[in-house]
């Protein structure tokens, strides 16, 4: 797949540092219940940690328990891109930023209550968050 942001490998480690590196282009899974978006309730917009892509909104999100931020749907079936993963011994599906093509996590169909069915298990260190309020004055001063 051709993304629209792309650099190489030596310019994603310059400019994301050791932590988000690893898990935004080498698939590597932040601990469970250690992310700092995991209790974010704000309000808001999560974009990926790469290249800022818009990814999923505040009111998709839920707690599933799971440990990691989960959401059921992203803000557009075109934001992400879905990989089959068949790593660890499972099949899963890997979520990527459709932008740059960056690790965010991985699907599940087992979003229970949700009205899509899907949980997005997405590593914090994958995202940014931006508050509804800052997210108005940005497009104020614009």
């Amino acid at each position: 797949m051709s993304y629209q942001v792309s650099k190489s490998e030596q310019e994603w480690q310059d400019e994301l540092g050791a932590g988000k590196y690893a898990v935004l282009r080498g698939a590597a899974t932040e601990r469970p219940w250690t992310g700092e978006l995991l209790d974010e309730g704000r309000a808001g917009v999560y974009t990926c940690g790469a290249c800022g892509a818009e990814l999923f909104k505040s009111g998709t999100k839920f707690d599933s328990g799971c440990g990691w931020p989960s959401f059921y749907e992203s803000v557009r079936p075109e934001a992400v891109e879905l990989i089959e993963d068949r790593t660890l011994g499972m099949a899963r599906t890997e979520v990527r930023c459709a932008n740059c093509g960056s690790h965010l996590g991985h699907v599940f169909d087992d979003g229970f209550g949700t009205p899509t069915g899907d949980r997005y298990c997405m590593n914090s260190i994958a995202l940014e968050f931006t508050p509804a309020e800052t997210a108005a004055d940005t497009a104020d001063e614009a």
